[in-house]
């Protein structure tokens, strides 16, 4: 039989070993809780400074409603829609064409730093009519499917302007009956854009278009004027057109406002017509906005 003497000296190393161990448990699941503490405070960290990085993208910079592209692309990774109505008067010797786009939209995505995709459709319905007797056969339905990119290829440095290039095709399959061309539409053009001041700008295009059952290449041009009136809100003025090789030159005007309601959220309005041409006018309203990551 163990004494209580010798039980004591048994138990006693034995507690002390035991709480020994107890401690060092406890001390290295703190060790433990303070690492990982530390991991997911760092991690939080980094995410919060990279989500701060791509929250603000600024205010959006749109392709409407102008005929004029913007140089600027969609910041990466966002997706911005471009979408209005338009109506368009065109009479010649009584003869009178009217269209109407009720849904026009351009969704643009912001691929890389300097490369954005570009999709298109428009819904339209063209009526015609001759001193003043409309016809029956009208047409209406979705206008051939539109793909392209917009690539930037400088900033703007001094008197050099910010420069940006487009290219688009045109695609037959994916029109409806009554606007289904026999060949693939392409076209490509430079933007330019130089600011003036800090409420002006001036923006300009150059480049060509051919297809949609034509052969025949047409030269365009753009060159438009922005003034910031406020901070939200801006008005245009701008002279485009095209030149094609063996028809004579088709030459228009278009002036505007737009007002940015937030800065990923925009309103605009158009009025113009033909310089040189049968359009007597054009109508266009449009909303613009850039959806959140």
């Amino acid at each position: 039989m163990v004494n209580s003497i010798e039980f004591n000296l048994l138990v006693i190393p034995n507690f002390y070993s035991f709480a020994n161990v107890k401690y060092k448990i406890t001390q290295m699941k703190h060790i433990t809780s303070i690492k990982i503490i530390v991991l997911l405070s760092v991690i939080l960290t980094t995410l919060n400074m990279s989500a701060q990085e791509t929250q603000d993208p600024g205010a959006m910079v749109t392709d409407r409603p102008d005929q004029t592209e913007s140089p600027a692309l969609v910041t990466k990774g966002y997706i911005q829609v471009e979408t209005g109505a338009f109506f368009t008067q065109d009479e010649d010797e009584g003869f009178k064409t009217e269209a109407i786009g009720y849904n026009t939209t351009l969704v643009r995505y912001g691929l890389l730093d300097n490369l954005e995709l570009r999709l298109g459709l428009d819904f339209v319905e063209t009526r015609f009519s001759n001193d003043g007797n409309e016809f029956d056969n009208k047409l209406s339905g979705f206008t051939p499917m539109l793909l392209g990119v917009k690539v930037g290829i400088a900033e703007e440095n001094g008197v050099l302007p910010k420069i940006g290039l487009l290219g688009h095709l045109r695609l037959p399959f994916t029109a409806g009956s009554d606007y289904k061309p026999e060949t693939t539409g392409a076209d490509f053009r430079f933007s330019f854009a130089h600011t003036l001041s800090e409420k002006s700008s001036l923006s300009y295009n150059l480049g060509a278009q051919w297809g949609d059952d034509s052969p025949e290449i047409a030269y365009i041009y753009t060159l438009v004027y922005g003034y910031s009136i406020t901070n939200k809100l801006g008005a245009y003025v701008e002279l485009y057109g095209d030149l094609p090789e063996n028809n004579s030159a088709n030459h228009l005007w278009d002036a505007g406002f737009t007002y940015l309601l937030k800065p990923n959220f925009q309103l605009d309005a158009t009025i113009g017509s033909g310089l040189n041409t049968n359009q007597d006018l054009l109508v266009s309203a449009g909303v613009s906005f850039r959806l959140p990551k």
